[in-house]
C-alpha cells in the first residue's frame, strides 16, 4: 500500500472514530484515559488525547535513527486550544494540524529525564495532528553492530523512554489504537507490539495493526534478521537463524502456558502470542509487548528451568497490557499481580514444588531489596511517591514480591477459590483500562471482603500498601526441595568432601539455592573444589553463572576473572550487571578494575543498563 494508501485508511480511521459516533467517542475517552493527572508526563490528556496512532517511519542503521511521520487521532475538550505530546532527543521538522501545515508549535523547556513538551495549537473541532521528526540518541533504541553478520535493533520503552524514539502522550493512564508503516534494509524483518508477519518481505516495508488500545510504554519495535516457528494454536517464537531451535525446544510448553492461564483468569484478550529472543544486550529479562514478549537469551538454560520468565510476560497480557497502572506509583498493580499470576500458572503446569522454589528464591530477593533500601523505606512501600524522580526508582522488587506476597497473605485468609473470583472481575471488569491502587482497594474491600471494614483491616492492608517494610502477617513459604539442598549446604560447611555431596536431578533453582546460601567466606581451595567439580565458571546457565561469579569476586577466586570479564562483555541483562558492578566496587574501591570492565562493554549494553552503572561507577 502506498503513504496515500496509509493515510486514506487513517482519514477512514478518523470518520468513523471522529465523526458520527460522538458519544461513542466520548465514552472511549473516557475509558481508554485514566482520570488521574500524568506524574511523568507533559500530556493534558483532560484536554486533549489521542485515541489513534498512524507510524509511518524509516529505520535507518547508518544514521541510528527512526525517521518519519506519526499521526494522531485527537479527542478534544470542549475550548481546547492545544494539544502537548512528549518528546525527548527528538528532531522535529514539520506539524501539521489537520492536513494542514502550521508554525503555531512549539517545544517546551528540557527536564530531567522527563524530556520537553511538545506543544501544538489546536482548536477543539481539530481531528488530526502530525509530526515529522527524527529520533536523536534515543534511549530506547539499542542499535546492534553484529559484524558480518546483519544488524539489529530493538527499542524498550518502559517507564518512560517511548518519548526518545517517537513524540506520544507518555502516561501508562493513555492508552491508543495503532497502525504503523515500517520501512527497513531489504532482507530484515520488522516486528512490533502488533500483527506481526512471519516471513521476511523482500520490499522491506511492513504493515501492523494494534487494535486494542495500549499505553505508550507498550508501543515496541525491532529489526533484525530473524525466523519465526510456531508452537501452538496461537503461539509462536522468533529468533536469529541459529538460536531458533535452541528457542523453540526451549519454549514448547508456551501454549500450555496460555491455556493453563485461560483457565485461570479468563480468555487471552490478544489474539496471538508470540516471543522474540533477542541479543544478550537487551537489559531486562523480558518485555511485555502485546502479543510479542521480548525477551533475553539468558533464558536459554537448555532444560527449560527458566522458562517461569515466559509466564511472567504472558501474565502480563492480563495485568498490566489489559488492567494497566494509572501511574508509575502504582507500579505494583502490574508487577505484584503478574508475578502472582505467573507462579500459579508454575503450579499448574510443573506441579507445587516447582513454584514453591520460585516463591522461596523471591523472598530471599525481597529480602536483599529490603536491605538495600534500608536508608530509603519509603521505598519499601506498594503505593510509591515517584513525583519528582525517574520512574525507573520505582522497578525493584518490592512491587514485584512484596506485591506478590500481598496477594499470597490475602490467598491464605480468604482461600484461593474466592481470590480467584476476585481477580476474574478485576480483569473482567477493568479490562483495557487503567486503575489506581485507591480504586483497587476500593474493589477489594467491596467484592472481597463484603464491605466489612473489620476484615479488612485484619489483614493490615494499609500497612501492607501505605507503610514501609513487610507485615508481620506476610505468610511464611518453604519448600521441601530446598530443604534437601540446605541438607548438602550444611554438609559442604562441615568439610564434607564436595564429591560427596547429592546434586542428582537438581534444577537450576536448586543450584541457585545452594550457591545463595554459601557462607559469606570461602576458602579458596574450596571454591576451587567446587568449580572443579560442577563447572560453575565455565557453565553456559547465566543465572548459576551470575550467582557463582559473585561470590568468586567476594572471595578473591581469580580462577574465575577471565570468565567474569566475558560475561560482563557479553550479557547486558541488568539483573545481572548490577550485583557484578557491585561486588567488583566493594572488592576494589578504587573501581579500576570494574572501570576497565565497563569501558569495554559498555557499547554492548542499553542505555537502561548503562545509565544505571554509570551513577555506580561515578562516571
Amino acid at each position: 500500500m502506498t503513504k496515500a494508501g496509509l493515510v486514506g485508511v487513517f482519514m477512514a480511521f478518523l470518520m468513523i472514530s471522529c465523526g458520527g459516533e460522538t458519544k461513542q467517542n466520548e465514552a472511549d475517552m473516557e475509558a481508554n484515559t485514566s482520570p488521574v493527572k500524568p506524574i511523568h508526563s507533559f500530556a493534558q490528556p483532560e484536554v486533549a488525547v489521542v485515541k489513534h496512532l498512524f507510524l509511518d517511519v524509516a529505520v535507518n542503521f547508518e544514521n541510528k535513527e527512526v525517521a518519519g511521520w506519526v499521526h494522531y487521532a485527537i479527542k478534544t475538550a470542549k475550548g481546547a486550544e492545544r494539544i502537548v505530546l512528549d518528546a525527548k532527543n527528538l528532531s522535529i521538522s514539520k506539524v501539521m494540524v489537520d492536513s494542514i501545515e502550521t508554525k503555531d508549535w512549539w517545544l517546551g523547556e528540557e527536564k530531567p529525564f522527563l524530556g520537553q513538551a511538545l506543544e501544538i495549537a489546536i482548536s477543539d473541532t481539530t481531528k488530526m495532528v502530525s509530526v515529522k521528526y527524527s529520533s536523536v540518541n534515543s534511549d530506547a533504541i539499542f542499535w546492534l553492530d553484529n559484524g558480518d553478520k546483519p544488524p539489529f535493533m530493538f527499542t524498550q520503552s518502559q517507564a518512560i523512554l517511548a518519548r526518545t524514539w517517537l513524540p506520544c502522550q507518555d502516561s501508562p493512564g493513555i492508552r491508543y489504537t495503532y497502525n504503523a508503516r515500517v520501512t527497513v534494509d531489504a532482507g530484515l524483518m520488522a516486528l512490533m507490539s502488533a500483527t506481526n508477519p512471519t516471513e521476511v518481505d523482500s520490499s522491506g516495508i511492513y504493515e501492523f495493526e494494534m487494535t486494542q488500545p495500549i499505553p505508550s510504554y507498550l508501543m515496541a519495535l525491532a529489526v533484525g534478521d530473524v525466523r519465526y516457528e510456531k508452537l501452538g494454536a496461537n503461539t509462536g517464537v522468533y529468533a536469529l537463524p541459529e538460536v531458533l531451535d535452541t528457542a523453540a525446544f526451549e519454549f514448547e510448553d508456551m501454549q500450555k502456558m496460555l491455556e493453563s492461564a485461560e483457565k485461570l483468569y479468563g480468555k487471552y484478550a490478544w489474539e496471538q502470542y508470540d516471543v522474540l529472543v533477542l541479543p544478550a544486550s537487551f537489559p531486562f529479562g523480558g518485555m511485555e509487548n502485546p502479543r510479542l514478549t521480548f525477551a533475553t537469551p539468558t533464558i536459554l538454560a537448555g532444560d527449560k528451568s527458566l522458562t517461569s520468565l515466559v509466564a511472567h510476560e504472558l501474565a502480563h497480557s492480563w495485568s498490566g497490557n489489559l488492567v494497566t497502572n494509572a501511574t508509575w506509583n502504582d507500579f505494583w498493580l502490574n508487577e505484584g499481580f503478574t508475578v502472582y499470576f505467573e507462579r500459579r500458572i508454575m503450579e499448574d503446569i510443573y506441579g507445587k514444588d516447582y513454584a514453591d522454589m520460585l516463591a522461596v528464591l523471591g523472598r530471599q530477593d525481597l529480602s536483599h531489596t529490603m536491605q538495600d533500601l534500608a536508608d530509603h523505606p519509603e521505598d519499601t512501600q506498594l503505593k510509591l511517591n515517584l513525583e519528582g524522580r525517574d520512574p525507573d526508582d520505582g522497578m525493584t522488587d518490592i512491587a514485584y514480591e512484596k506485591g506478590y506476597f500481598f496477594l499470597r497473605t490475602i490467598e491464605k485468609e480468604v482461600g484461593r477459590q474466592k481470590l480467584d473470583v476476585f481477580l476474574n472481575r478485576h480483569f473482567s471488569e477493568n479490562a483495557f483500562k487503567t486503575i489506581t491502587t485507591e480504586v483497587f482497594l476500593k474493589n477489594l474491600k467491596a467484592q472481597l471482603f463484603d464491605g466489612d471494614q473489620a476484615k479488612y483491616d485484619a489483614l493490615k492492608i494499609d500497612e501492607w500498601v501505605y507503610q514501609p517494610g513487610i507485615p508481620s502477617n506476610c505468610m511464611e513459604v518453604s519448600s521441601v526441595l530446598f530443604e534437601q539442598v540446605q541438607a548438602q549446604v550444611d554438609s559442604f560447611n562441615n568439610d564434607m568432601a564436595v564429591s560427596k555431596i547429592d546434586t542428582a536431578g537438581w534444577t537450576t533453582h536448586q543450584w541457585l539455592y545452594f550457591l545463595r546460601n554459601m557462607p559469606d567466606s570461602v576458602a579458596f581451595d574450596r571454591l576451587g573444589e567446587l568449580d572443579n567439580t560442577f563447572g560453575f565458571t565455565k557453565t553456559g546457565n547465566s543465572e548459576i553463572a551470575a550467582e557463582w561469579f559473585v561470590i568468586a569476586i567476594n572471595n578473591d577466586y581469580r580462577n574465575a576473572d577471565e570468565a567474569i570479564k566475558k560475561f560482563l562483555l557479553r550479557v547486558g541483562r541488568r539483573k545481572f550487571l548490577i550485583p557484578l558492578y557491585n561486588a567488583l566496587i566493594d572488592a576494589d574501591p578504587s573501581l579500576e578494575r570494574a572501570r576497565s570492565i565497563y569501558a569495554e562493554a559498555k557499547s554492548n549494553y542499553h542505555s537502561v543498563a548503562t545509565n544505571t552503572i554509570d551513577q555506580m561507577l561515578k562516571l
